[in-house]
């Protein structure tokens, strides 16, 4: 039986034959370097391959219809995008084979890293936070006016995520620059379509966000080129996200080792025949715009590179195991430039400190952006942005909708475009929606590929409000176990202003907490103008010779108001100030001088950080130590509402005994 030969409606519109062998040449570069690396893939040479076989016209048209300093933020499947774009082969190689001419030093596999160089954004597994990077990304383009748009991959399934529609939501009330493109191809894994959505396209649901949207034949690369870059030249000029959905399919497994038993044998036959490069050659050479002996030169120079590129990868050496450089790695370097207070110096509460702090940095950094809810006009539910519009209009201060984890990204985002973002979380306890990009995609990146997150996230945090579990929590602990992030805790106005300074400063993700109780109780004069205070360094705000007190936040004010009561405890009380970086040779110090040790945190106690620093001094002390270590927490519950439910659960309450009992240990 004759094989079926399949009609694809190719417009070559005003095209000339060198766009159209150029389209061709680039979606048959990444088809013969898969099929390479399958056979790699069985002779054991490399360990995984997500295959893009039958998905080629997708990545390329998209690619090619983006300017070279325009950002793409690929998938797994889109090997298109990357030598669209002139990746060097043998990096691409090294990538994979976890060698040092790649892009992540071995530290992360096949299509997980990004280029600036190239302009590409690599994926983490969790696909969704991209795409709030995307938005972001292009928001850094919208405030610098480039008029450049921002192109970003997701699959079908990755659409049921909530990041998809929180990105895409962001983007529609922003007027960003997007191109949120969806590769339909059939199978998440191996759930069908059918078990994944119910409406007839994805598309139809750029209707709900009040977006554009388009569905395109994923295997005619005319037609997305075609459609792309004539969306791409109206969306430079006319700032908009547009929803792509590409129907297409996949031909091999999610990844090799998956297989494809799942399909239907019909599916697949059905498919096989909409090749878009068989296809797109027929058209090619049945037109005379392609000659075989042209293709078949083509065919011969690519193998060619791909053999020369891969012996190049090979003879490289393996990665050269350095434990320095893996843990100098995991921040970027930042040289806090000590800027010392000024002179004169005025009472402010807390809550001021920090507001002064905020505006102090928003006028030294004209790229810094300012994104939470309810920030702009309203200034905030605690007022700390209260006037910042009319200082630093909406376009920096930036009300955002309740979509934690997007916004997180898209601050991530802003920082790969080179700007400046600080992100406030209503309550520290909201943070737990935006968790996944904090630890996931903020703490990586410069690990994974030098890219720095140069993000600020203000957590409003603790008890003694009445304000209930789910806007009570201290939950520093679930950050200081995270690499890559740092974690600060002032519990005074002129260290919170200082130390949120050295944070803006500081290309690092730094978690910023703000005790909730000390707004508006804790006063003291604060040095006026731009300041910044070193992370790292503990502040000893008493001293003694018989116990080390290590407290940070309302801890330490609860210390004070207990040692104001017992004179007769003559104690170094240790403010941490932040806990990432910690200030370990205080500490130490401290303990081996007195020789016993009290920690004291809000939080409830297991799994904290006084469990942490009770450990180093056990381990580094102990034959200093004339008592065991002492640990303060509040209860192992979450935390109540009601007044007398709450001060019992507070720590604060068993402090004091504990601490009288250690003394007379």
């Amino acid at each position: 039986m004759a094989e079926e030969k399949l009609v694809f409606d190719f417009d070559r519109k005003e095209f000339s034959d060198e766009l159209l062998i150029s389209l061709y040449s680039y979606m048959l570069k990444p088809r013969l370097i898969e099929e390479k690396m399958l056979i790699l893939l069985r002779q054991g040479k490399i360990s995984k391959w997500f295959s893009g076989i039958g998905q080629e016209a997708i990545s390329v048209g998209v690619t090619m219809a983006l300017h070279k300093d325009e950002y793409v933020l690929p998938m797994h499947r889109n090997l298109g995008v990357f030598t669209t774009r002139d990746v060097p082969l043998f990096r691409l190689f090294s990538q994979w084979q976890g060698k040092a001419n790649g892009f992540t030093n071995g530290r992360d596999r096949s299509f997980h890293f990004g280029t600036q160089e190239y302009k590409i954004v690599g994926m983490i597994s969790h696909l969704g936070p991209q795409l709030g990077v995307a938005s972001g990304i292009a928001l850094g383009n919208v405030l610098k006016g480039t008029n450049k748009i921002t192109a970003v991959f997701t699959g079908e399934g990755g659409t049921s995520e909530g990041d998809f529609h929180e990105a895409l939501n962001i983007a529609s009330v922003w007027s960003l620059p997007v191109l949120f493109c969806i590769e339909n191809n059939g199978y998440g894994l191996s759930t069908p379509t059918s078990e994944q959505y119910n409406c007839k396209n994805l598309a139809d649901r750029g209707l709900g966000y009040g977006m554009e949207s388009h569905v395109i034949d994923g295997n005619n690369v005319l037609e997305v080129y075609d459609k792309v870059n004539k969306l791409a030249e109206s969306i430079r000029q006319n700032p908009r996200p547009v929803l792509l959905e590409f129907k297409t399919f996949r031909m091999r497994g999610h990844e090799e080792a998956s297989g494809t038993k799942y399909v239907p044998t019909e599916l697949m036959e059905q498919w096989t025949l909409k090749d878009p490069l068989k296809n797109y050659r027929e058209y090619l050479i049945e037109n005379c715009i392609l000659s075989e002996s042209d293709e078949l030169k083509e065919i011969s120079d690519i193998r060619i590179e791909i053999d020369e590129h891969w012996q190049k990868a090979n003879e490289e050496e393996k990665i050269n195991v350095d434990l320095n450089r893996e843990l100098n790695d995991v921040y970027k370097a930042f040289d806090c430039k000590d800027t010392q207070p000024n002179k004169i110096a005025k009472e402010l509460r807390l809550i001021d400190a920090i507001s002064e702090g905020l505006k102090e940095g928003m006028r030294k950094f004209n790229d810094l952006v300012i994104m939470g809810q309810d920030i702009a006009d309203y200034g905030g539910v605690f007022k700390i942005t209260e006037g910042f519009v009319e200082e630093f209009g909406k376009d920096r201060v930036r009300n955002t909708p309740i979509c934690e984890s997007a916004v997180i990204s898209a601050a991530y985002g802003l920082s790969v475009n080179g700007l400046k973002a600080i992100v406030e979380m209503q309550f520290a306890d909201f943070v737990s929606s935006g968790f996944n990009p904090i630890v996931n995609l903020l703490a990586k990146s410069h690990y994974r590929w030098n890219q720095s997150a140069d993000v600020v996230v203000r957590m409003p945090c603790g008890g003694g409000v009445g304000a209930g579990p789910f806007h009570s929590q201290t939950n520093e602990a679930w950050f200081t176990k995270t690499p890559g992030l740092k974690v600060v805790y002032p519990a005074f106005p002129a260290d919170a202003k200082g130390l949120l300074l050295t944070a803006i400063e500081d290309p690092n993700p730094v978690l910023f907490f703000e005790h909730k109780a000390l707004y508006r109780s804790i006063r003291e004069e604060v040095p006026e103008g731009y300041y910044t205070i070193p992370f790292g360094k503990a502040a000893l705000l008493k001293e003694g010779d018989q116990i080390t007190i290590i407290s940070y936040g309302a801890g330490v004010h609860w210390v004070l108001e207990t040692l104001e009561k017992h004179s007769e405890i003559q104690a170094d009380l240790i403010d941490l100030r932040t806990l990432q970086p910690l200030d370990v040779e205080t500490i130490l110090s401290s303990v081996k001088k007195t020789g016993k040790a009290i920690i004291l945190q809000e939080d409830s106690i297991f799994g904290g950080i006084a469990s942490d620093i009770s450990a180093m001094i056990i381990e580094n002390c102990f034959e200093h130590l004339d008592a065991p270590v002492r640990r303060v927490g509040s209860l192992e519950t979450p935390i109540p509402f009601e007044p007398d439910l709450e001060s019992q659960y507070l720590a604060k309450n068993r402090f004091e005994n504990e601490l009288i009992d250690l003394h007379a240990y």
